[in-house]
């Protein structure tokens, strides 16, 4: 398991942010997807904004996205767990979720065979990611 800090921005600040951040830290962006190209149903004004996008350093990594109107209090940093398999997303989701809020139930993403985002019961924002392999 990698434990991946995740930065929520306002104000459709992401991108650019991370341009910034491959640039001053020699990395490279590794994906990148916007909320317009994860379905029709999302509302006009979001549909450019990053839903995920994920930057390598050397051996380590950040991700990022855009923070949605209505994330109604949500931290602005998470801390993101990729795993390797369905079977762990399921397990550490589970687990980690249990007495807390979760945000977004653990299904499949653009990006990931498994995502989901909950508060731990202490207030905690956390994701799980288990990523579709990189073409």
């Amino acid at each position: 398991m990698k434990l991946i800090p995740y930065l929520m921005f306002r104000e459709g600040k992401c991108r650019e942010a991370f341009a910034f951040y491959a640039h001053a830290l020699r990395g490279e962006i590794a994906s990148s997807v916007t909320y317009g190209e994860m379905g029709t149903d999302m509302p006009e004004p979001v549909r450019p904004l990053v839903a995920n996008i994920h930057l390598l350093v050397g051996g380590a990594s950040i991700m990022g996205s855009d923070a949605m109107e209505n994330c109604d209090g949500q931290a602005t940093t998470s801390v993101n767990m990729e795993v390797d398999s369905i079977e762990e997303a399921e397990r550490v989701f589970a687990a980690m979720s249990e007495g807390g809020l979760v945000r977004m139930p653990l299904a499949e993403s653009e990006w990931a065979l498994r995502f989901g985002m909950f508060d731990d019961r202490y207030g905690q924002p956390w994701m799980v990611n288990c990523l579709k392999p990189m073409s």
